[in-house]
């Protein structure tokens, strides 16, 4: 299976610090965001990776030329013309990512999730798999609800979660908005979709994750 690092993001919460670095090589404990996903993913054994740029792109390529761990094989898919959002960014990575499911990791997350459990992982006959975190406080009302391992909307009620930024996904998802290449838009439409279908899975994670979204929350992560 090949992963996708979505490193294309612009970083607006996070300014004045992404006016001169992408989000991606922002700092947490002495190691780039992006590194930090490269060495999980080379642990977990997967070596074919594709991570999509855009904003400062010329900064992370030259990041990956010199600092890609040994073993890894990175592939850019370059945005740096338009910036395509995360389903738009998705559907363009297509061409490098074949037409098998792929992991997806947001390059602006900071977890000790192992991705090595996605290594042989099945979607069966569903379009997308993802992981969900409880709610932290800046999302305290979640993305979706759980049921059964199956992936629900939002309930009025607090029994939500909150998406990760990661999740295996079919690349047959993108089905629908082939003639949409080179446009920007959201995944979560898709994934709204999937769920109608009931075809989408979950998962949740309680162990260490951080969206890596505010200088405040950039600070007390590399306070701890």
């Amino acid at each position: 299976m090949r992963a996708f690092i979505l490193a294309a993001g612009r970083g607006q919460r996070l300014k004045p610090i992404t006016d001169i670095t992408p989000k991606p090589l922002v700092k947490v404990h002495g190691k780039p965001l992006l590194l930090h996903h490269l060495i999980a993913l080379k642990k977990a054994g997967f070596s074919d990776i594709v991570v999509n740029v855009s904003w400062l792109g010329d900064q992370i390529i030259d990041f990956l030329n010199t600092e890609t761990p040994k073993g890894l094989q990175v592939s850019i898919s370059d945005e740096r013309d338009t910036a395509l959002e995360t389903g738009g960014g998705m559907l363009k990575a297509l061409s490098l990512l074949g037409d098998k499911p792929f992991l997806s990791i947001n390059a602006d997350i900071y977890t000790d999730f192992d991705y090595g459990q996605f290594a042989g992982f099945s979607l069966n006959n569903d379009l997308l798999h993802v992981v969900l975190v409880p709610n932290p406080e800046h999302n305290n009302q979640g993305d979706f609800s759980l049921d059964n391992n199956r992936l629900k909307p939002a309930r009025s009620t607090r029994d939500n979660f909150t998406y990760s930024g990661i999740g295996v996904y079919r690349p047959k998802l993108f089905n629908s908005v082939r003639n949409r290449m080179n446009k920007a838009f959201r995944l979560a439409p898709l994934i709204h979709q999937a769920i109608d279908r009931h075809q989408a899975g979950a998962q949740i994670y309680r162990g260490h994750w951080t969206d890596v979204g505010t200088a405040e929350r950039l600070a007390e992560l590399n306070q701890r």
